[in-house]
């Protein structure tokens, strides 16, 4: 069967659906005077808001924690470092162009980022492109999930039609995570082991 096929879009305008119960227990947000507050299923604590231009220090530390292939999986090529300008950039968001969402670890000083989600709008085509990020000792809890559904919402709050990404055919969680939300798959020509998925909104 090929990528394409095994990726089937279900209900378009419903909610994400959560990930299988047998296996992921969806984290729980709850608002609070400091802002959303999500509690995992194994009991830690995160909290999710905007991407800020202060977070560049946060970000470098977490590129720092992770391993080759999960940096080639995000930035579909290799790096040994984020270059502290290329940090600035991804912390300086266009609100007209961009949304961008962390996932702050606040239990610890200074807090840490443990995940991020963001989109790059294309005006012309009215979509938007996506990228996730969890650290992996954060994986298999929900998170991604719960970064792409608020992903969708904020495509779905501008009018957007459509959300895609780029994924290497090695990532088979993010794939797997992508096809249970609703994504459709199909191979990016010329570009071996690349799928481009995308989510009619």
């Amino acid at each position: 069967m090929t990528p394409a096929r095994d990726f089937e879009s279900h209900s378009r305008h419903a909610q994400l659906p959560p990930r299988s119960g047998e296996r992921f227990a969806c984290p729980r947000i709850v608002t609070t005077a400091q802002g959303e507050v999500v509690h995992t299923a194994d009991g830690r604590e995160l909290v999710m808001r905007r991407v800020e231009p202060g977070d560049v220090a946060a970000l470098q530390r977490c590129f720092k924690r992770l391993s080759p292939q999960d940096v080639r999986r995000r930035f579909m090529h290799a790096m040994s470092e984020l270059p502290i300008s290329m940090a600035q950039r991804l912390c300086r968001i266009d609100p007209e162009l961009e949304a961008a969402y962390a996932l702050m670890d606040e239990t610890v000083k200074p807090a840490e980022l443990r995940g991020v989600g963001r989109i790059f709008v294309d005006v012309a085509a009215n979509s938007a492109e996506f990228s996730v990020l969890v650290e992996r000792e954060w994986t298999r809890i929900g998170l991604g999930a719960l970064v792409m559904q608020r992903l969708v919402d904020e495509c779905r709050r501008r009018g957007l039609s459509e959300l895609w990404g780029y994924v290497l055919m090695e990532n088979r969680p993010m794939l797997d995570l992508c096809k249970e939300l609703g994504f459709v798959a199909k191979m990016v020509p010329g570009e071996t082991g690349t799928a481009q998925i995308s989510l009619k909104l």
